[in-house]
């Protein structure tokens, strides 16, 4: 018997006799994972590739605990694995979190995708609700795997390989719904020829909609670290912000909007300022951002041709190539002569 097996048997029989090490010790590193990543965006890196071999472990498992009994001898117990499981999903709902908190534009619908992941985080932290509500009905936990999967997926890929937010996008979300397979299949319990379409007629129904939805997920790895509606740059840096303009200054001079982009370094990322007038767009100008630069990568538009009427509510709304929002820029136009229109 190899030298370190023993050892291993000792591990998994104290983590069987006490399950509860594994839930406490997941709780407290995806806390400290929240921690370090909120204030240290290069140790995300780090944890990013752990994560995906964690979650290389998980969708292997079946695989990996045969070759385990077969080469090794070693049996793990059906416990164990529960509790693995929860930790990954503990794990990953934390790491990802502080990115999503910190990128939701919270006055629109992102706040209900990031609302909900925590909530699953704080659902994989609370046994009672997990195991008896959660584990208990197949289709809803492998609805929460997945969800954890796609959620680590969208921090993970910019930061490993530097995938554009679009592309991270679409390769999580076709991750997600091959994952997604045993759940529909277990529902449908297919037995039947007929029911193949079905089963791929959700899927595309589910992607189709997952997609659609993009503008509610935040990009989870681009934020706003300063912005200004300016009438002058000097130097690559914004004079004073504005909030009200009159026309007769936007005649003159024309307006800036300008942003800097956190984005992490290697990411080559295409983004778009769209100016809209009481909700209707005027203008879409793109920009090229790189990132890597500590205080976000700066970048602005100059608009210069504003309509006859310009007075209203306007806004510059900073979105990536895939329609992701990072953020909005506001500000109100007046008459030389008289008030805010209504």
């Amino acid at each position: 018997m190899p030298h370190w097996k023993p050892h291993l048997l000792r591990l998994l029989a104290l983590l069987q006799r006490y399950p509860g090490l594994i839930a406490a010790f997941g709780f407290c590193s995806g806390v400290a994972s929240f921690i370090l990543v909120d204030r240290q965006a290069g140790v995300g890196k780090v944890i990013a590739v752990l994560m995906l071999l964690s979650w290389a472990w998980l969708l292997l498992e079946g695989l990996l605990t045969r070759s385990a009994a077969r080469w090794l001898g070693i049996e793990v117990p059906p416990l164990l694995l529960r509790y693995l499981t929860q930790l990954i999903h503990q794990e990953s709902l934390f790491f990802a979190l502080p990115f999503f908190f910190v990128t939701t534009a919270w006055n629109s619908g992102q706040a209900l995708f990031t609302g909900l992941l925590g909530a699953a985080a704080l659902l994989a932290i609370t046994d009672p609700l997990y195991y008896k509500w959660l584990a208990a009905r197949r289709w809803l936990y492998l609805s929460f795997h997945t969800l954890a999967l796609f959620a680590v997926l969208l921090v993970a890929l910019p930061l490993i390989v530097h995938l554009t937010t679009a592309e991270s996008y679409r390769l999580a979300l076709g991750v997600a719904l091959v994952v997604a397979l045993p759940s529909l299949g277990s529902s449908l319990r297919i037995q039947r020829w007929w029911r193949w379409p079905v089963l791929v007629g959700l899927l595309l129904a589910l992607g189709l909609g997952a997609w659609l939805a993009r503008p509610w997920v935040p990009p989870a790895t681009l934020w706003l670290t300063q912005v200004a509606v300016t009438a002058e740059l000097q130097q690559r840096n914004p004079g004073r912000s504005l909030e009200r303009v009159e026309v007769a200054q936007l005649r003159q001079a024309g307006l800036y909007a300008y942003t800097a982009i956190s984005a992490p370094r290697g990411l080559n990322e295409r983004i778009y300022h769209v100016w809209k007038r009481d909700g209707v767009e005027m203008d879409r100008i793109a920009l090229d951002i790189h990132g890597g630069r500590k205080a976000g990568y700066r970048a602005w538009t100059h608009k210069r041709n504003f309509p006859a009427q310009a007075a209203g509510d306007w806004q510059v709304q900073v979105v990536t190539e895939a329609g992701q929002q990072i953020g909005v820029l506001r500000f109100v136009v007046t008459d030389q002569a008289g008030p805010v229109r209504p």
